[in-house]
């Protein structure tokens, strides 16, 4: 008697991924705030960071990061590349939307009580990223070589005089046959997002050894909650896609009603410019202090930034439990607003020597 084999259907392709691919392993729990915009903001700023390395690694085949091409070859970009001009001003759009986010981030952490243990670490591996996420921003700001890039390059290059042998690698005299704008380039294709790499490798693995931060309620208390919760990460991944589409979308939006700004050749030694919107708020305490303003103020938040978690032990995550330290931060942050404001308003006054 002949027995009849039926083989069984060919899986579809996504079942087909899932399996190769042990996707399944995603669906594990999470608690359901875990899916609300709040606690998706550092996925958000992963998905923009996808979208700035695409377009990045496209504008970089028609770059050339030397001063005596830079300006002409983003001119090229823009007039003859093909899609150029959109691609850069994606990448731009999406950089501004990425500096947002992760200060947003930064700020649901610090009011949610999120860096609190067992999530010390991860809090420092987060101010990592904001510092690299600034690096790109400012890096990214030189590479065009127009008149604002290039005075950024200058307050750059006073900087790291002022730092001396910890500031070489920004200084002029650290490479006398690759110029400065080179390694600025390299500092932003290169050395910059493979940091950046390694500390989103370290900052997952956290947030999946720990879990979500428990959410706050009068009284909770931090803890861990990994393998806790209603809803699954695989959940939580779609979610992060989603917002990701939709900063493509307001990205591509932006582009096509502001394309990215190119100004004129840059002239040694003028100040005609200010900077991105992220840095005009040190122009005041420069306008006070000189230079060093721009290498006192950042390291003093910085390390501001980083004594919360150890300044702030107490097990609470409520707001109103931790009021002196969120009005620290309040206070703070209105100096920063009120700063970068005031600079706004201004007139452009010389600040280099």
């Amino acid at each position: 008697m002949t027995e009849t084999i039926q083989s069984s259907p060919r899986p579809k392709l996504g079942e087909w991924l899932t399996e190769r691919l042990g996707l399944r392993g995603l669906a594990y729990n999470v608690p359901e705030h875990a899916n609300s915009l709040p606690y998706t903001l550092g996925g958000i700023t992963f998905m923009g960071f996808i979208i700035l390395i695409i377009t990045g690694i496209y504008l970089a085949q028609f770059y050339h990061p030397h001063p005596a091409d830079a300006h002409d070859s983003v001119v090229y970009i823009i007039t003859g590349a093909p899609l150029g001009d959109l691609v850069r001003s994606i990448h731009f759009w999406t950089a501004q939307i990425v500096t947002v986010t992760v200060l947003l981030h930064l700020l649901r952490v610090l009011f949610t009580g999120s860096y609190k243990r067992p999530r010390e670490i991860n809090w420092f591996v987060g101010l990592g990223l904001l510092a690299v996420t600034l690096g790109l921003a400012f890096t990214g700001s030189v590479l065009k070589f127009d008149q604002e890039g290039l005075e950024a390059l200058q307050h750059n290059k006073e900087a790291a005089e002022l730092i001396g042998g910890l500031g070489a690698w920004f200084s002029a005299e650290f490479s006398r046959t690759v110029p400065l704008l080179t390694r600025l380039f390299d500092g932003h294709t290169a050395v910059l997002p493979l940091i950046f790499a390694l500390l989103v490798v370290v900052h997952f693995y956290l947030v999946k050894q720990h879990g979500i931060s428990p959410k706050v309620t009068p009284e909770a208390t931090t803890s861990a909650t990994v393998g806790e919760g209603e809803s699954h990460f695989n959940v939580h991944v779609r979610r992060m896609a989603g917002y990701g589409l939709l900063v493509f979308c307001l990205a591509l939006s932006l582009s096509l009603l502001l394309p990215a700004p190119l100004g004129q050749p840059g002239v040694a030694g003028a100040e005609v410019t200010k900077p991105w919107w992220m840095f005009i708020w040190l122009f005041p305490a420069e306008a006070t202090w000189g230079v060093r303003a721009l290498v006192i103020v950042p390291v003093v938040l910085g390390l501001l930034l980083a004594l919360v978690p150890i300044l702030d032990r107490s097990p609470y995550l409520s707001p109103s439990r931790r009021k002196g330290l969120l009005v620290i931060a309040g206070v703070v942050l209105v100096i920063i607003v009120v700063s970068g404001i005031y600079a706004t308003l201004q007139p452009v006054s010389a600040h280099l020597k």
